[in-house]
């Protein structure tokens, strides 16, 4: 198969501001080259992918970003901006559409599932969030009548935030395991990876370490620095040991030397990537049971779950985390996240997608 990948407009490749979107689309093309597919990345300039993916060809579009759907009015309208990146990798992906199979967007926007209704090619959509936006999903809805296998979701739980799609494809996601060395290690530190931005509620993390009278480390690109100082101010200084953005290869030696992942967002994550990291690190993860969590994590067994927001219920299962086996953590996602099971899964998929327009 031939595969056009259209990448997320919020970033090049390799910044970390693309979110788990990068992740996403590593793991993806790793797995498709293993099952010796074609695959060729529309990114914004600057991108990189990692090294086992260069067997993938990478062409730069530059451009405006686009801004997040996440940080939107759910009932704001469209808006696209002058000289639009996303945009460019469009008509880029239109160019090159005839010397391919399929389109493959990667991309949380209008324009590319708008454009499904007005092209003759078969353009398949990875969906990366839940319903953030009322716009989008009434055009989901309309595209789904006529193409009603283009759309693949992560989770159960994510595709339950379209209603009106009555048996969503899902395809969870994968993780290349060479990238990520078990540690059985039991008296590390607490951990939390994410964008430091309001959803992602880093401030019910930094309680439970303050509770203990601990560190807590944190990685990731810090988006919001206001939230940041705001958070940082609230507790004593030092509780938060700020660790930035790192590549996958350092977060994952760090992360593994840690005891826990607390995972504490405030929305309906679609799926969970930093979840599957530590999992993969042996490191068991104590989360909201809010969004794609609630379908990664065994309670009991990889790590706990808890009601949302609870802050000291999160607490009280830190304090019993050594009960959780770390082999168990590693297990799992072998079994269910590598990165040749996910892109079968997305082979499959887009298959059916490619039948429709026969």
């Amino acid at each position: 198969m031939r595969i056009v990948l259209i990448s997320t407009p919020i970033g090049f490749l390799g910044s970390g501001k693309g979110g788990g979107v990068e992740l996403t689309l590593n793991s993806l093309v790793s797995g498709l080259i293993s099952l010796d597919h074609s695959v060729e990345v529309i990114a914004p300039k600057n991108s990189k992918l990692h090294e086992s993916d260069l067997k993938a060809k990478l062409h730069f579009v530059e451009g405006e970003d686009q801004i997040s759907w996440q940080h939107q009015d759910y009932n704001a309208p469209v808006s696209i901006p002058d000289n639009s990146l996303l945009a460019g990798m469009l008509e880029k992906a239109l160019e090159m559409a005839k010397n391919a199979d399929v389109l493959l967007n990667m991309s949380y926007d209008w324009l590319p599932i708008w454009m499904t209704l007005n092209i003759e090619i078969p353009i398949a959509h990875i969906i990366s969030m839940g319903s953030e936006s009322s716009v989008i999903s009434n055009l989901i809805s309309k595209v789904y009548t006529k193409y009603p296998n283009n759309f693949a979701f992560h989770t159960k739980i994510q595709a339950n935030d379209y209603p009106f799609i009555k048996k969503p494809t899902i395809i969870g996601n994968g993780f290349n395991l060479d990238n990520y060395t078990f540690q059985d290690s039991f008296n590390g530190s607490l951990a939390w990876v994410g964008r430091v931005a309001p959803e992602k509620g880093l401030e019910d993390a930094v309680y439970v370490a303050n509770e203990l009278g601990e560190k807590l480390k944190v990685w990731g690109v810090t988006e919001d620095e206001t939230y940041a100082s705001r958070i940082e101010q609230s507790f004593p200084q030092g509780t938060i040991d700020w660790k930035g953005f790192l590549s996958t290869n350092e977060l994952q030696k760090e992360l593994g030397k840690c005891r826990v992942l607390l995972n504490t967002p405030k929305w309906n994550e679609a799926y969970g990537n930093v979840i599957v990291e530590a999992l993969a690190c042996g490191v068991p993860v104590i989360a909201y049971k809010r969004g794609g969590p609630s379908e990664i994590i065994q309670h009991g067994q990889t790590g706990y779950l808890v009601d949302p927001d609870d802050k000291k219920n999160l607490l009280s299962y830190v304090e019993i985390i050594e009960k959780i086996k770390r082999k168990n953590c590693r297990e799992w996602v072998e079994k269910n996240a590598s990165t040749d099971i996910f892109a079968s899964k997305v082979v499959n998929w887009l298959n059916k997608v490619i039948n429709e327009y026969k």
